[in-house]
């Protein structure tokens, strides 16, 4: 007797690639956020070869902000407007309002005001409980408030541009836009970085936590919208086609 041969059912646009158990993201996550519960203690109990890395680093740094004053002055534009965690917020908040509007993508929208709620309060939670210093000069070119670690500018840039990047990808957007993306995202989340530190109001460590933090969110965000959109598991299956409502 011959098997009758099942064809699987068509998949939706944008879930062609659906996650298994050990999908990319979740692998992304487990890795990222075991070495951000790493750094974090590694500052509070001040270990030394990081402290003085941290110190030599933040020292020549500033040395170079005094003497460079031009380049300073580019810098704090950078840090205080363009890369600021405001400007990367209504950013996400612009790009959630998009969402909102298709009906077919509001559980999207929903996800990504979600993650970004959920990296601010991560935030603001780790630098209560490090409660580390920010660096003290005795001629300083800019100031800031609240503690140091993690960096709220370094952990804002990299939540907001990898969960668009991500969406970006889960979606199908064109290599070129893809590509005009990436770059214009590794410049923001590398640059927003090394202004914090050249301006002498952040350790190095202070930045590489917000990096690592702001990664393990995105990781863990993309690895739960990947779940809750496969067949069968989660409240909706989006297509963000044009013809889609």
């Amino acid at each position: 007797m011959r098997r009758a041969s099942v064809t699987p059912p068509p998949t939706e646009p944008g879930l062609s690639r659906l996650p298994g158990p050990r999908s990319a993201a979740g692998r992304a996550a487990w890795v990222l956020g075991s070495c951000s519960a790493v750094l974090p203690a590694l500052v509070a109990v001040r270990w030394a070869p990081l402290m003085a890395f941290d110190e030599a680093v933040a020292r020549a740094c500033h040395r170079w902000a005094v003497a460079e004053h031009g380049t300073t002055r580019v810098v704090r534009v950078l840090t205080d407007w363009v890369w600021d965690p405001l400007t990367m917020r209504l950013v996400c908040v612009a790009v959630a309002l998009g969402l909102a509007a298709r009906r077919s993508a509001r559980w999207t929208a929903v996800w990504l005001t979600a993650a970004c709620a959920l990296a601010l309060l991560l935030q603001h939670g780790l630098k209560a409980a490090v409660d580390r210093p920010r660096p003290v000069w005795p001629d300083p070119v800019d100031s800031a408030r609240q503690a140091a670690f993690p960096s709220g500018h370094a952990m804002t840039a990299t939540v907001v541009c990898g969960l668009l990047l991500w969406l970006l990808h889960r979606h199908g957007a064109g290599r070129a836009l893809r590509s005009a993306a990436l770059a214009l995202a590794a410049v923001s989340v590398l640059g927003v970085g090394v202004t914090r530190v050249w301006l002498g109001v952040h350790w190095p460590s202070d930045v590489l936590g917000g990096w690592l933090l702001g990664g393990t969110v995105v990781a863990v965000a993309a690895a739960a919208h990947q779940r809750w959109s496969a067949p069968g598991r989660g409240p909706v299956r989006e297509s963000w086609s044009p013809q889609a409502p």
